[in-house]
């Protein structure tokens, strides 16, 4: 059986090395799961990039999947640990579509995940602990994402929150809500 594991946390705050870090102790081949889209013409955004990409091993196989998410876990081989990074991006190339398709997307997601042959490692923005957002688009991101971890952290084992420069076991210290209803 496949293992779930949840890494959120603010930005800059060591999510994705923690995240690397569980990877590579995973004892399996670790593929790594771009969720961002390259943007030549944004310099900052590149080099960003780069600075993960120099992080990790060279061994690690890294895929490119902006969109296709769901498929590329159905894909995945029982030797393998999937490092998603991350899932703020990945919602983020979908805020142009409407709420049901959104919503069909997601659940597309959740039922796969126990078919899942691998072992999956989410890294996952935490938003909604300052302002609500001026604009509907990041209202609708920030809701997107929310919802998402929440039903993630529903169903992965462990759940951690990395803040402060801490890593904290979710799993350990905290008690799960109920599922969301719709």
């Amino acid at each position: 059986m496949n293992k779930l594991i949840l890494v959120t946390g603010a930005a800059r705050s060591g999510k994705s090395e923690w995240a690397e870090n569980l990877a590579e102790n995973s004892g399996k081949t670790v593929v790594y799961i771009a969720t961002a889209i390259q943007d030549a013409n944004d310099q900052e955004w590149q080099q960003r990039i780069e600075k993960h990409q120099q992080r990790r091993p060279q061994d690690w196989l890294t895929l490119c999947v902006p969109v296709e998410l769901t498929a590329t876990l159905a894909q995945s081989q029982p030797h393998t640990c999937l490092l998603v990074d991350s899932l703020g991006t990945w919602v983020a190339n979908f805020l142009e579509i409407e709420d049901v398709i959104w919503e069909n997307t997601v659940k597309e997601l959740l039922e796969t995940l126990p078919l899942v042959a691998a072992n999956v490692i989410f890294v996952a923005e935490e938003t909604g602990w300052g302002v609500v957002p001026a604009y509907p688009v990041g209202r609708k991101f920030r809701d997107r994402l929310g919802m998402l971890v929440r039903q993630l952290g529903n169903i992965c084992e462990p759940v951690y929150l990395v803040a402060g420069g801490h890593v904290l076991n979710l799993s350990l210290l905290g008690v799960p809500l109920p599922s969301p209803k719709f």
